[in-house]
């Protein structure tokens, strides 16, 4: 027998299981279908698992390498990978039984399993169409029938043409999350977020890295100055970057223990061994299976198109999350999710200004940014004024014993507005919230300035770096 619902929310991720909690608080008759794990990609597969390791990969490094700096005398340090990934199972699992225990809560019917829309029928007298449910239990499938459909499915990880993941040799970051034990060797492809964060941890762990990039810097959608910094702090550390190459997937051999490949660096070729090789070279949606063909939703490079009210082509279905591109970020996801609902639900919504959204990239030393970089600022026309400030001259970083890196503010000369605030250094992924706040907030850099930030903290190279922009930093 078919059931109907308000709302039918088809992926389980960040954005789909907030979307719902959203949903039944407005008071909606909500369901979602989840043929994996509630909690999605970030929690499983993404966000959570690799912030556990990155911190088991910090604090292994600062033992080892750091803890006579402070007087701490520990011996002979080693490492237990299989108690390092049983860390990160516990928390995920902590996480999801969360996840699961607020489904409880909001009254949202959850079915394991995929979703396809089939479109209207003669179930559904609803615009909604009829949705089926493949359960995972192989049980008969069940049929829904919503006023209103969010498509979360998420994504995947991608990779180049003719390079084929075989989760042995070559591994995406879902295969990586899984190793039971470390490679002595491993080469990265792509020096974007996500492969920088491997690279960083995995050097932690003792690995030997190498980073091949197709731009000619890593991390390139971020500011110059913190492209820069990253790339010297982390060859500091030993990792090996080769920029400005080009992947030849033609040339993968795969031997017993190792990996080996070549990559167009400047007209030359180069070959690369390793004993794994993970390809980071960005993400796609997942929009097939799920029925798109029985809609007139529109798809442009592989990507859902939305609204800025995250409405399809169909009004009554929408889409959030990876799925629509652009930000492919838990925090956006969720906040596209609610600000979807709200919409369905009749109320007043203020649309995303994705400018305004921080990036955070989880490394050792970590790099956050929210707005425009001085480049960006300079093509868009604007006249720039540029404050910097290091975190050598800041107490409570040289107490933590992290003192490189630094805060750049880029500002609008004419209006005093900040276009971009730019970080790299300890904890800046905690501290960017306060920038972000700011540009919300349409804050000057006076403004933050003026902001009496306590002592000693981190937080003060925010006021420092606002200070540096008019040439006013106390302690440069």
């Amino acid at each position: 027998m078919a059931k109907d619902y308000d709302v039918v929310i088809i992926g389980g991720g960040t954005g789909g299981y907030v979307a719902a909690i959203r949903s039944a608080q407005l008071g909606l008759t909500t369901a979602i279908i989840e043929k994996g794990n509630l909690g999605g990609t970030c929690l499983h597969k993404g966000c959570i698992p690799s912030k556990a390791l990155l911190r088991s990969a910090e604090v292994y490094a600062t033992t080892k390498n750091h803890a006579a700096d402070f007087g701490v005398n520990t011996g002979e340090v080693t490492l237990d990978f299989s108690r390092v990934q049983a860390r990160k199972e516990s928390i995920v699992n902590q996480l999801h039984q969360g996840v699961q225990g607020l489904m409880k809560k909001g009254k949202i019917d959850v079915y394991e399993g995929t979703g396809r829309m089939l479109g209207p029928s003669i179930f559904s007298p609803s615009p909604g169409g009829t949705i089926s449910v493949e359960m995972n239990s192989g049980d008969e499938n069940e049929m829904l029938i919503p006023k209103n459909v969010v498509i979360a499915t998420g994504s995947r990880p991608r990779t180049l043409p003719g390079l084929t993941i075989d989760g042995e040799f070559v591994m995406s970051s879902d295969e990586a999350l899984a190793m039971t034990e470390l490679p002595k060797s491993i080469l990265i492809v792509g020096g974007g977020v996500i492969g920088i964060e491997w690279a960083s941890m995995l050097n932690d762990f003792g690995v030997e890295v190498t980073v091949v990039e197709y731009a000619d810097r890593i991390i390139p959608t971020e500011d110059k100055d913190v492209s820069k910094e990253m790339q010297k702090l982390l060859a500091k550390k030993g990792i090996t970057f080769v920029t400005s190459a080009k992947v030849l997937p033609e040339t993968l051999e795969t031997k017993e223990k190792e990996v080996q490949i070549s990559a167009e660096i400047n007209g030359e070729t180069k070959t690369f061994v390793a004993q794994k090789m993970l390809v980071s070279v960005g993400r796609q949606a997942n929009v097939e299976g799920i029925g798109i063909e029985n809609t007139d939703i529109v798809v442009e490079k592989g990507f859902i198109q939305v609204s800025e009210t995250f409405q399809t082509k169909e009004s009554h279905i929408y889409a959030i999350g990876d799925v629509i591109g652009g930000l492919q970020l838990a925090h956006v996801a969720s906040h596209e999710g609610i600000t979807a609902m709200e919409h369905i639900a009749g109320k007043e919504i203020t649309p995303i200004d994705y400018a305004l959204v921080s990036r955070c990239i989880y490394s050792n030393p970590e790099a956050s940014s929210v707005g425009i970089t001085e480049l960006q600022a300079k093509e868009q026309g604007f006249d720039v004024k540029v404050g910097k400030f290091s975190f050598k001259a800041i107490g409570k970083a040289l107490v933590y014993g992290e003192s490189d890196g630094f805060v750049k503010i880029v500002a609008d000369k004419a209006t005093n507005d900040i276009l971009g605030v730019h970080m790299i250094g300890p904890h800046v992924t905690d501290l960017i919230s306060e920038a972000g706040l700011a540009m919300v907030l349409d804050a000057t850099p006076w403004e933050i300035a003026h902001t009496i930030h306590p002592h000693p903290t981190l937080s003060e190279v925010m006021g420092e770096a606002a200070l540096a922009v008019d040439g006013k930093a106390i302690h440069n």
